[in-house]
């Protein structure tokens, strides 16, 4: 019999081998998103790099995870435990980053500060991104009209009441354009930054729930794989006997 209670090594084992094929997914989301890393760095959020990173360390550590509890060493285990213990501390420090990154880009566009727009005009993909958005959301610019200096695009144009078609956006109608400013005379009053903020508080939700996830299932790893290394210990102490669940 084996050192370790077999319906624990095997359940041990099924979760790593879980973890093992969502690092898998996560480098493929990251080969996909390696194309906007540029856009979402300009904004201010984390660069896309950590997620290779992160994607590679939960692979690398599943796949150690299924060898510690297929093989039943004693040193593979505390390995493993070691990187339980760092990883949730990781985790939660990731965590914490990504809570106060999203604070401050929250209050930057409640500021409606021109350094927020900047990256937007002076990036092109940004730049046609915002200008295909205003049409369908009825905004105009990112904290104002203005953002597009003397020529308004004709996607500012507003031709009726200004009713967003996005969750209520572009409700506050039409306004004049701004004073010697080429384009539509009429634009929406409503400016995007209310939209885009919605996107990018979606991917920070998306990024807190997963750090903070994986900071308690480190710690479950952890303390599972203590649990294991205990009974390897007392199994070798005990001349090779088995061990019972039930004495746990």
């Amino acid at each position: 019999m084996g050192k370790i209670n077999g319906c624990l090594k095997c359940l041990f084992i099924f979760f790593n081998v879980l973890f093992a094929i969502l690092g898998c997914l996560l480098i493929y989301g990251a080969v996909k998103s390696t194309a906007y890393s540029h856009q979402l760095s300009a904004v201010g959020s984390p660069s896309l790099g950590w997620s290779w990173v992160f994607a590679i360390g939960v692979l690398g550590i599943s796949c150690l995870g299924i060898y510690a509890g297929y093989s039943e060493k004693d040193l593979a285990l505390k390995i493993f435990a070691g990187f339980m213990g760092v990883g949730m501390i990781i985790m939660l420090i990731f965590g914490i980053i990504v809570v106060v990154t999203r604070n401050k880009l929250k209050n930057s566009f409640d500021s409606a500060s021109s350094e927020v727009a900047k990256p937007f005009m002076e990036d092109d993909g940004l730049r046609a991104m915002l200008d295909s958005l205003q049409q369908s959301a009825q905004c105009c610019g990112v904290v104002s009209a203005s953002d597009w200096g003397d020529d308004i695009p004709r996607s500012c144009e507003c031709t009726g009441g200004g009713y967003g078609s996005f969750g209520g956006f572009g409700q506050s109608g039409c306004k004049s354009k701004p004073q010697g400013a080429r384009g539509p005379e009429k634009i929406f009053k409503q400016t995007c930054s209310d939209f885009i903020f919605l996107w990018f508080n979606l991917f920070f939700q998306i990024a807190m729930g997963l750090f903070f996830g994986f900071a308690v299932t480190a710690l479950l790893g952890l303390l599972v794989s203590l649990l294991m290394i205990h009974q390897v210990k007392r199994h070798d102490s005990a001349g090779g006997a088995s061990i019972a669940m039930k004495g746990y």
